[in-house]
């Protein structure tokens, strides 16, 4: 593969440990009303679940409208100068939640969100160069050790912020340590892009049209994509919202059923890590090798509706450990062959802003659920949000298999 390659891997490992890193206390600040970083009066934990799907909504909001003017910039300028801007606005980003909770300043955790937000177009660069180097046929595996690198940051991330915020871990540890931590991640990132990395895109195009409000445009270009593509958004936003849902108050519904610690929280997200790099370094590249991935995702989407669903049947958390990987293997197989499947449908010249649309699909599908979820959760429990996940994802695995008719088990 080439050199430059790896340094978008190494951008998606530090930026996943970053996100790691903030895994297990989110919940705290807003979602537990024991923890000693609830940032509320302890009586008012449903409050908490809507600030905390606000705060959560954030984020995905921002990047929906910066998103597509993201990845046209990347188209008009190059990849490596979006790169730098986004990993710089995550930094700072970062910096602002963790002296937000140290003043205990909740519209200035907002605010940081929407900076981070709307800067954070990294994982949309990073696909569109890694779509530039690499041909066609090899885009499953490497986007499958994209998928590892997710995982190795899964991994590392949360097990770091369980000990991070820990005082008894060390005596001036708390919330904010793990936020700190992560801002000055992504200043390490951005120093290794600017100093490492060169340019990828080969079809920079300084006459494109940068259109400010694009993301609202992009949903009505849908109607104009080709019929593959169209379902393949509409199938993407089905699962990112179902996903949302899913992920919005996982978290809180392992703290409320189950007692998960901080620290226990990390080592469970630890756990499905490990379960992902299995997935994407032995499974993607063996299902690679022998089915389509349309074939792979047919299996993959009702698979994951099935395990999301099985996260509200026990009682006992050591269930959990037997059920993620059946859950971890066919969503690292999504994550790798949807990409892949996109990549391959999408013309060169429009890689940076067709990738940018559908991070705006991706994005709005992410941003509406944990609104939702909170007023769920607040009305029901925290384990309401997650039933609905599971109908979402079902919603999505029914449309693929009526849309994509493809090849089946055949092999390649």
């Amino acid at each position: 593969m080439p050199k430059s390659i790896w340094f978008l891997y190494l951008t998606i490992l530090i930026d996943m440990i970053g996100i790691g890193v903030l895994i297990p206390v989110i919940p705290q600040l807003l979602g537990e009303p024991n923890s000693s970083a609830f940032l509320l009066d302890p009586s008012q934990q449903r409050l908490g679940f809507i600030l905390l799907g606000i705060m959560t909504a954030i984020y995905p909001i921002a990047m929906f409208f910066a998103a597509p003017i993201l990845g046209a910039l990347s188209d008009k300028y190059g990849r490596r100068r979006v790169l730098l801007l986004s990993i710089f606005g995550t930094s700072i980003g970062y910096l602002l939640f963790g002296w937000a909770i140290i003043l205990k300043n909740i519209p200035l955790l907002f605010f940081s969100r929407l900076v981070d937000g709307l800067t954070g177009g990294n994982i949309s660069t990073v696909q569109a160069s890694i779509t530039d180097q690499v041909d066609p046929e090899h885009s499953a595996k490497a986007f499958g050790l994209m998928g590892a690198t997710f995982g190795i940051g899964i991994i590392i991330g949360p097990l770091l912020g369980g000990k991070l915020a820990d005082p008894h871990f060390v005596s001036w540890f708390n919330a904010s340590t793990p936020f700190f931590f992560a801002g000055l991640l992504a200043l390490i990132n951005f120093l290794s892009i600017y100093f490492f990395f060169t340019e990828t895109n080969k079809h920079i195009d300084p006459e494109r049209v940068i259109k400010p409000f694009a993301s609202v445009t992009n949903l009505l270009k849908i109607k104009r994509l080709n019929h593959e593509l169209r379902y393949l958004l509409i199938v993407s936003f089905l699962f990112n919202a179902g996903f949302a849902f899913f992920t919005s108050f996982f978290n809180v519904y392992l703290t409320n059923r189950f007692n998960f610690t901080v620290g226990q929280i990390g080592e469970f997200f630890g756990y499905i890590g490990i379960c992902s790099i299995f997935t994407q370094l032995v499974v993607v590249r063996l299902t690679a090798k022998r089915f389509h991935h349309i074939s792979v995702l047919r299996f993959s989407y009702p698979m994951i509706a099935v395990c999301v669903l099985l996260y509200l049947l026990p009682n006992e958390a050591w269930w959990l450990l037997v059920i993620t990987p059946f859950f971890s293997i066919p969503n690292g197989l999504q994550m790798a062959n949807f990409s892949a499947l996109l990549a391959k449908r999408t013309p060169p010249k429009e890689r940076g802003e067709t990738l940018g649309i559908s991070s705006s699909f991706n994005s709005l599908g992410q941003a509406i659920p944990p609104l939702l979820a909170g007023f769920i959760a607040f009305t029901f429990s925290s384990a309401a949000p997650i039933l609905i996940a599971g109908l979402f994802i079902s919603a999505a695995a029914v449309v693929f298999w009526l849309t994509e008719r493809g090849p089946g088990a055949e092999v390649i």
